[in-house]
């Protein structure tokens, strides 16, 4: 396999280039790696992490390793520990790369970054149902910019008709809803979960919408402003309170697994 692909050692190989193609040496004290041994060392922490990914973040500008006079790049330990820096402000913080720019250049590190495996549900931004509904407007490029999601997940997504974006001149464009939604799906995946898993979700909440326009369907079709506001603000409640009542019975059920 080339080095950009990811040699097998993921050390440039000592004594010149290993033949045609092939990195030149990089001293033992540096241990230069290839941008494959890179997305090895770093996939069980982040296993969203791709080749094509360390690639865009370094079009971006966040991260500059060295090259090869045939072009190959070379990471060495200060590279690594500010990729790790970047997938970890992404993941933890849900920073997009233009605010993680910011924070890099501020001097921010590797350390100054929580440590937790996982980022507090709380966080997670929630919809409202009183908020003003924006039209789709946001192309797929700043969906995964701001999520730290791969493209493939959003195809995936799509597929199983957890989000649907909109078509408008020959692009796909998503709206905030559709951005979270990919957002906490993101952090799912990280523990195997896929888009086929998520249909479970998508049938309940379907059930559960039925269930509160049969309870609400007269007054949100009124013709009295007022109303309508009313039960705008009784659906949000209703929908709270369901979501609450959820969360506790999964909590009940998943105590038995640790009981």
């Amino acid at each position: 396999m080339s080095a950009d692909g990811g040699a097998s050692s993921g050390l440039a190989p000592p004594g010149g280039r290993g033949g045609a193609g092939q990195p030149r040496a990089a001293s033992s004290s540096t241990k230069a790696l290839t941008i494959g041994a890179v997305c090895k060392q770093l996939e069980r922490e982040f296993p969203e992490i791709s080749i094509s990914k360390i690639r865009y973040l370094e079009d971006q500008k966040l991260v500059s390793p060295q090259r090869t006079r045939g072009g190959y790049r070379l990471y060495g330990p200060t590279d690594v520990q500010r990729l790790r820096t970047i997938l970890k402000l992404q993941r933890d913080e849900f920073l997009p790369l233009r605010v993680i720019r910011q924070e890099l250049a501020s001097g921010r590190t590797e350390s100054d970054v929580s440590q937790g495996s996982m980022p507090d549900p709380r966080a997670l931004r929630r919809a409202s149902l009183s908020a003003p509904s924006r039209a789709a407007e946001l192309p797929l490029s700043e969906v995964l910019e701001d999520t730290g999601a791969e493209a493939s997940l959003v195809r995936e997504l799509e597929e199983y008709g957890v989000i649907r974006g909109e078509r408008r001149d020959g692009e796909t464009l998503y709206d905030e809803t559709d951005r979270e939604i990919v957002r906490a799906v993101a952090q799912l995946a990280r523990f195997g979960v896929g888009g086929r898993n998520l249909r479970v979700f998508r049938t309940s909440a379907d059930r559960e919408a039925a269930l509160l326009e049969q309870i609400l369907a007269p007054a949100l079709r009124s013709r009295n402003p007022e109303r309508r506001r009313e039960a705008v603000e009784a659906l949000e409640n209703l929908a709270t309170i369901a979501s609450h009542l959820k969360h506790l019975l999964l909590v009940r059920d998943l105590r038995k697994l640790t009981s």
